[in-house]
């Protein structure tokens, strides 16, 4: 087994950015999801409601973030260098029930960020004031994480999505890409679902402890080059394919959220060794006879 790609999402929903190598911090792989959008009293903005931030680019350096947004969607979309704020300007964010104190970008950026989206919109920056920790009902030590959904890192693997796909086209529709779920570490040359027997791996030289199944919601419905809603696919395969079995985890089930034991790096070709297991995996629901 092998990673065979890594991706980092600066901006928390908006576009990934192919790596061939990363650093790898307790919180996360270095530039992960350190950058949100959010509305004006401060509640996180995914594509849930609103798929066309699928289409921001985000691309990270140590000064701050360059972000584009096409002039074909927005009339005045266009190019724009955010500076990493000072911190001096505090925003209060919301991600689901976590509250975070967060470094306000400058209204301009803001500003630009509205026109090109179409609604009022601030961009907040995850900065060393910043704190926010993985829930304890998964984990049994404290562990950072940023603007991210709940966990530090995201782990798929090309066979399970192979499997999935079989029974997308089987029904009739496309085969959905790899980037409808946004993983970190897409692992090479494992069974089907194998990931769910895995309770800790080594991949290049960061630990990763496997501690939740990722349950999947409509943006992995969202076309990613297209910023817009795709149709019922994956959700309506993974719905007969992979309903959890364990009430902790509701919902449809794809790829695995991921804590790191300490800080490291991964490359592209990295081995992947599994150190642990789950016995058992993970239970999934037997879907209704039709």
């Amino acid at each position: 087994m092998q990673v065979s790609a890594l991706n980092v999402y600066p901006v928390k929903g908006a576009r990934g950015v192919a790596m061939t190598r990363s650093p790898v911090e307790l919180a996360g792989l270095t530039g992960d999801r350190r950058w949100m959008v959010v509305e004006p009293d401060g509640r996180f903005v995914t594509q849930r409601e609103l798929p066309a931030l699928a289409l921001l680019e985000a691309v990270p350096d140590e000064d701050g973030l360059h972000l584009s947004f096409p002039a074909s969607v927005a009339s005045d979309g266009g190019e724009r260098f955010v500076p990493v704020p000072d911190g001096d300007q505090r925003l209060a964010v919301r991600v689901w029930k976590d509250a975070v104190d967060a470094a306000a970008a400058g209204s301009e950026d803001d500003r630009a960020l509205s026109r090109w989206l179409g609604r009022p919109l601030r961009l907040a920056h995850f900065d060393g004031q910043a704190q926010r920790g993985v829930s304890r009902d998964w984990l049994d030590r404290d562990a950072p994480v940023g603007f991210a959904d709940g966990f530090p890192v995201l782990v798929a693997t090309e066979a399970s999505l192979r499997a999935l796909n079989r029974t997308i086209v089987a029904g009739g529709t496309e085969a959905v890409p790899m980037n409808r779920f946004r993983p970190n570490v897409v692992i090479a040359d494992t069974e089907a679902f194998e990931e769910d027997g895995w309770a800790t791996i080594r991949v290049g030289d960061v630990v990763l402890d496997l501690v939740k199944p990722c349950a999947r919601c409509t943006v992995t419905t969202v076309d990613q080059s297209g910023g817009v809603f795709d149709g019922p696919e994956p959700l309506a395969s993974l719905t007969r394919l992979r309903m959890s079995g364990d009430r902790r985890a509701p919902g449809v089930l794809f790829g695995w959220n991921a804590v790191p034991r300490a800080p490291g790096e991964i490359a592209v070709g990295d081995g992947v060794e599994v150190l642990e297991r789950r016995e058992g995996g993970w239970p999934l629901r037997r879907p209704k006879a039709a």
